[in-house]
């Protein structure tokens, strides 16, 4: 197996791959999708599992470098789930992420019936040579009214379990040490690290 040197990381998302860039060694040259004018595919997994694979299948192929995806999402408990796979989506549906995130407030409200909510990130390494290893990291919080102004995404609705600030109220580096996508860099990483 050949050392890893250089990089696809498989997202279109400027905030997604600056912290997956942050958690990979620096020595490795990160590509993104957009400076080879590669579109992202359809995303038509039922799961973040086969979301992250298909993707970097995707990219992989039309790249024919190794490439780091991602597929990751908010799931909230009294939503059963949602918006889960289809986060970014809500955000187009409803126009933006902050509409999302009002939308999402809303309801909640309505339904009263708790705050409970997960961050789920799963990653998918792919070699050209069709090899692939996926990890999943989570992590477990509540939904409160929007504050901050880091991160990205729904960063500022959530508030991880055993913090009293939501994700866009904390720095850059202290987010991207306790986050999904953290979590499930660091179970990669384990199985990873020796092509590096």
């Amino acid at each position: 197996m050949h050392k890893i040197d250089k990089i696809l990381i498989g997202t279109h998302n400027k905030g997604k791959f600056k912290e997956i860039s942050s958690l990979l060694p620096n020595k490795v040259e990160k590509v993104s999708p957009i400076d080879l004018g590669i579109e992202s595919p359809e995303e038509s997994g039922k799961t973040f599992l086969q979301n992250s694979e298909l993707k970097a299948n995707f990219f992989c192929n039309k790249s024919k470098l190794i490439t780091l995806s991602d597929d990751s999402g908010l799931e909230i408990d009294c939503l059963n789930g949602q918006p889960g796979i289809f986060s970014s989506r809500w955000a187009k549906q409803f126009g933006s992420f902050d509409n999302a995130m009002i939308e999402i407030l809303n309801k909640i409200k309505t339904l009263n019936k708790g705050t409970a909510a997960q961050f789920v990130c799963s990653l998918t390494i792919q070699w050209p040579d069709g090899k692939k290893i996926s990890e999943i990291g989570k992590i477990k919080g509540n939904i409160s009214s929007k504050k901050g102004n880091n991160g990205f995404g729904y960063d500022p609705i959530f508030v991880p379990n055993g913090h009293s600030r939501t994700f866009a109220e904390m720095d850059y580096k202290e987010k991207l040490l306790i986050d999904h996508r953290y979590i499930a860099y660091k179970k990669l990483e384990e199985k990873i690290k020796v092509y590096f």
